[in-house]
């Protein structure tokens, strides 16, 4: 059959239209909501591997507001408290919480990514370590890459790991650690009556009571008065007898 170079031409274009529209899918396909999220890495990634840097990139998707807060919720066999601050934006501090880590301060400049920096104690005997992030901006929008699924929309950054060195071992648990799990001190032990009933003072006794009901300081006070009221009699009679003939 015979075509014209016109037909020819024309459905080559249609060829090439076709083909470009199919790139474009596949990329768009590749690519997905997962083209931006926060990613870790490090050169020590190895079980039972110590002092470990591990480096984040909480990637900027907003178009209004920059990233003013990053938190993590720490992969089991990791603690917070053998996780320290290495660098990251300026200004912005680190605290460390029940679940894991946060990182914050004032907002970034509006697309830029937020890069910062811990050192983990150990790593754990795992073969990879999910870090679920929050990433918050300064208009409050909150993105959460907290999906296990690497495929997921919003996958949690990943940490592959090596397996751990010949002879390898996990070092004692971190003081923050063993504090929190050994169980608190119980409150002062509740005194016995025995003990409650301490030895009165010389004071305390002076004033106590006899088996009469009358305390011993009342006693004392009769007796200073019967010997007055004695005294008084005896002037008395020695003066009469002075005055008689």
């Amino acid at each position: 059959m015979f075509t014209s170079p016109v037909q020819h031409g024309t459905a080559r274009r249609l060829t090439l239209t076709a083909a470009a529209a199919a790139a474009a899918t596949l990329v768009l396909l590749t690519a997905g909501p997962a083209a931006a999220h926060v990613e870790v890495e490090s050169e020590k990634a190895q079980a039972l591997a110590e002092n470990v840097e591990l480096s984040f990139h909480a990637e900027a998707e907003s178009d209004t507001a920059g990233i003013a807060e990053v938190r993590v919720i720490l992969p089991e066999g990791i603690a917070p408290g053998d996780v320290t601050y290495g660098e990251g934006p300026a200004g912005w501090k680190f605290a460390t919480d029940a679940e894991g880590y946060t990182v914050k301060g004032a907002a970034l400049k509006t697309g830029t990514s937020a890069e910062y920096s811990i050192v983990v104690r150990q790593l754990p005997d795992a073969k990879e370590l999910a870090f679920k992030s929050l990433q918050t901006y300064s208009d409050g929008r909150i993105d959460r890459w907290i999906e296990l699924d690497e495929s997921g929309e919003q996958p949690a950054p990943v940490l592959k790991l090596k397996a751990a060195a010949p002879g390898a071992k996990a070092v004692s648990p971190s003081p923050s650690e063993t504090a929190s799990e050994s169980p608190s001190p119980s409150a002062t032990p509740t005194p016995t009556s025995e003990a409650t009933e301490a030895p009165a003072s010389p004071a305390a006794e002076a004033t106590s009571k006899d088996d009469d009901g009358m305390s011993a300081g009342a006693w004392i006070g009769i007796g200073a008065a019967v010997i007055v009221v004695a005294g008084g009699a005896v002037y008395l009679v020695r003066r009469r007898a002075a005055a008689q003939p």
